[in-house]
């Protein structure tokens, strides 16, 4: 079913989020959650939640107009103080964002609401999101206390209404989506987060007066002995319910699956940069705008590595998609120290790195650091990681090109990797053209039948009855252009042999060595035969 802003309000909530104005109520639904910056040409938006990042104030005003023209209901901005009169007059919903809040989280957070409600919880994307909400208000029916999700960086992932109970330490990390820092240091200090990586079980937490802290429980969440994340009951104004353990043990174990997903979807669904990254390889937003954003000349080279993690056996089912969140947090890492303008992001089981601002001669020191990505992933997860280099593009704008000669190398390397020429898993379309190019051609063929020569037919009937002769040899004495001398020593046979081998192979299939359309012909089926076993 659909959500209603006042739901979205409901869980959102003060200080992240502050209503100004609705002319049209609080029971309009929102169906959707856009980013939209100054320099976009807003998309239809119907019944969308549209978070304008890039203006705030008076600034935001053309596009608060825009989005609400194009069918958006609701429009959150920064100092939006300044615009509610534009918002009352365009008919939209305003609110005002908080002025630490980040935005790539508030679009987390309200798209999973929105996701759940959509869902009824029936739908992996909303129970690894938006279904986080919910879980946050049962628990806190439960227990009688106020709940909070953290990521296992301390991040504020959903969290229970009644925030006016709050204590600082709560109400800190509401507002700033993430545990303040002198409180987590306290936290430290009293072996608090030591007993939450130990393993499962329900951390107490003594009220400190003091200190401005209330009493908690807390416990860890965990996939097998991997860390996910971490579930806090703060005790409010009253005290928690006999059950409230035994309901924190229990709900930490069911939101083990819930964050799983989460990070397995970490590069699609969640983030400000991963959505910009699309943006750039999808040419849906303005690239200019892009580039001021994460401080990138647009007018630079640019280039995209793709990167692929080949599920095996190893690891168990439930630690596999974390394999996959390890591999694209290690990417952010080391691109983003490479370069601080950097993206990442996922698409369908790929993560893609797109490096803006490039200087001459950068191709060299990026397939270096995709070798150093793709060696530490190996050994760090014991899977094997491929990765592949695009071509460079002459400007971000051309960066989607790059992408697909990098997912091509990707392919090729699916369906060639013997052949290819790689090492260390990384390979770069500038170096593989042509063997990228004929890896392409000969798939095209294998998915073509009727492409078949019935001639190289007659050789491999001969071969399976006389020893696997002809074809190894007419295949060596094309690759050597015809050098028989050359082909014979790679064989091990003597020159005379070879040439008798090649003449019963013109005689058994009737192929005309001598014309050059016929040879490159040959030369296709036999890669299609002798690498694709067809």
């Amino acid at each position: 079913m659909p959500t209603s802003l006042r739901a979205l309000l409901d869980a959102l909530s003060e200080p992240l989020v502050h209503l100004l104005t609705a002319p049209h109520g609080l029971d309009v639904e929102v169906g959707d959650v856009a980013i939209v910056d100054p320099e976009d040409a807003p998309d239809t938006l119907p019944t969308a939640l549209v978070l304008v990042i890039g203006a705030r104030g008076t600034a935001a005003a053309p596009v608060i107009r825009a989005v609400a023209r194009d069918g958006a209901v609701a429009v959150a901005v920064k100092d939006a103080r300044y615009v509610v009169g534009t918002a009352s007059d365009a008919g939209i919903a305003l609110l005002d964002v908080g002025e630490h809040a980040r935005w790539a989280q508030l679009e987390t957070l309200a798209r999973g609401v929105i996701d759940a409600a959509r869902t009824g919880g029936d739908d992996d994307s909303g129970e690894a999101l938006g279904d986080l909400f919910s879980l946050a208000q049962t628990i806190a029916t439960v227990t009688g206390g106020l709940v909070s999700i953290e990521d296992t960086d301390n991040r504020v992932l959903a969290y229970s209404r009644a925030v006016d109970e709050a204590d600082e330490l709560r109400r800190l990390s509401v507002l700033g989506l993430s545990g303040p820092e002198r409180y987590l240091a306290m936290l430290r200090e009293w072996g608090v987060y030591q007993r939450l990586r130990a393993g499962e079980g329900v951390v107490p937490i003594d009220e400190r007066p003091e200190l401005g802290i209330r009493r908690r429980l807390a416990a860890g969440i965990f996939a097998g002995s991997q860390p996910l994340g971490s579930l806090w009951v703060q005790e409010g104004a009253t005290v928690l319910s006999s059950q409230a353990e035994a309901a924190v043990l229990g709900a930490s174990r069911m939101l083990a699956p819930h964050l799983i997903r989460r990070l397995a979807q970490a590069g699609s669904v969640g983030t400000r940069r991963d959505s910009l990254l699309a943006g750039v390889l999808d040419g849906r937003l303005n690239v200019g705008s892009i580039a001021e954003d994460i401080g990138a000349n647009p007018e630079r080279p640019a280039l995209v590595v793709a990167f692929t993690l080949h599920q095996t056996s190893a690891g168990s089912v439930a630690e596999r998609p974390l394999h996959h969140a390890e591999l694209i947090n290690l990417i952010s890492l080391h691109t983003a120290a490479y370069r601080r303008s950097s993206l990442v992001g996922v698409r369908g089981r790929r993560v893609y790195a797109l490096l803006p601002d490039l200087a001459e001669g950068a191709e060299a020191s990026i397939l270096v650091l995709a070798k150093t990505i793709v060696g530490f992933a190996q050994r760090r997860l014991g899977l094997p990681v491929r990765a592949a280099l695009g071509s460079i593009a002459s400007r971000l704008a051309d960066a989607p090109a790059s992408c697909a000669d990098a997912d091509r190398v990707l392919d090729a390397m699916g369906r060639d990797a013997r052949t290819l020429d790689i090492t260390d898993g990384v390979g770069a379309f500038t170096d593989l053209r042509a063997q990228v190019a004929l890896s392409e051609v000969v798939a095209f063929l294998a998915a073509q039948p009727r492409t078949r020569d019935p001639g190289l037919a007659r050789l491999v009937d001969y071969d399976a009855h006389h020893g696997d002769v002809l074809i190894p040899s007419l295949n060596a004495y094309l690759v050597a252009s015809g050098d028989v001398r050359g082909a014979a020593h790679r064989l091990g046979v003597h020159a005379n042999t070879l040439r008798y081998r090649i003449r019963r192979c013109t005689e058994i299939s009737g192929m005309d060595l001598n014309d050059p359309d016929q040879r490159l012909f040959a030369q296709l089926q036999l890669r299609l035969l002798v690498h694709h076993g067809q």
